[in-house]
């Protein structure tokens, strides 16, 4: 096969599937190196339960999901409870919103069909969907990823009759200072080809660092000039044109090897693609 990612060194942000997406890199000529921009810490699994056991017992008007790992926090708190049964009983008596197609076939999976689905991915487009409904009086409960985003806070602030309570199953933490310092300097000296971005927090975590040290313009003239920026997404890459950065390799399915794959192809139209038996 073609070996288009010969000589790459592709750099992956991400701290989740890092074995599968190294994999992928190196079957394709690539050598990979991880630089986990990001961590996701569990919450108490005890707190997951105290609210899977509050939304079995109050119910909702409205539940928001934004991601699937979110939903799948809490299905697993339900099976730990027993009460499997309930929670899903329970979600089939509101009416339910969600982000992405990930979120989405977690859901359909447990034979629950949202109201809202937002196949764009981006919070922006789910929010623009449910500005038709009338909230008023309504008792919603919405699963973050991490963070209060500035758009779902704005969406519950111009709802003033909302009823909203939050759901925080994981978070994001920051990565090892150690790690932002390796991947600045790489970036810099050149020293890698391409950033595989999974999340927008990863983009918000390097471009923070470049900025405290002083080196911004630094990373985003390598970003315009040498090294290639690969996002999963589209919320992935509107984080990095939000950092000035337009020379994105986005997938037309958001899925890790798919941006893999481009990154090869954007290689292999480049004219440095090396045979192999």
């Amino acid at each position: 096969m073609n070996k288009e990612l010969q000589d790459k060194k592709i750099v992956i942000a991400g701290s989740q599937k890092t074995e599968e997406m190294a994999e992928i890199i190196e079957r394709r000529g690539g050598t990979p190196i991880v630089r986990s921009l990001q961590g996701v810490t569990d919450s108490d699994p005890a707190e997951v339960e105290d609210d899977v056991k509050r939304f079995i017992e109050q119910g909702a008007d409205w539940f928001i999901f934004t991601t699937g790992i979110g939903f799948e926090a809490m299905y697993q708190a339900a099976e730990r409870l027993q009460a499997v049964q309930a929670f899903e009983d329970r979600l089939r008596e509101t009416k339910i919103a969600c982000r992405g197609y990930k979120t989405n076939a977690f859901l359909k999976r447990s034979g629950i069909h949202p109201v809202v689905c937002d196949d764009d991915g981006t919070i922006a487009s789910m929010i623009d969907k449910l500005q038709v409904f009338d909230f008023s009086n309504q008792r919603v409960w919405i699963q973050l990823h991490g963070e209060l985003s500035t758009q779902l806070f704005q969406f519950i602030e111009s709802k003033g009759g909302m009823n909203a309570e939050a759901v925080l199953p994981y978070r994001y933490h920051a990565p090892e200072r150690e790690t932002l310092a390796a991947i600045t300097d790489e970036l810099i000296r050149e020293e890698v080809d391409a950033v595989c971005f999974t999340t927008r927090v990863q983009v918000n975590y390097l471009f923070d660092y470049a900025r405290e040290k002083g080196r911004e313009d630094e990373v985003k003239s390598v970003f315009e000039r040498g090294v290639l920026a690969a996002a999963v997404g589209k919320v992935t890459a509107e984080a990095l044109r939000e950092e000035g950065i337009e020379r994105i390799i986005v997938p037309e399915k958001e899925r890790m090897g798919a941006m893999i794959v481009e990154i090869a192809h954007y290689y292999e139209r480049q004219g440095g693609v090396v045979s192999a038996d």
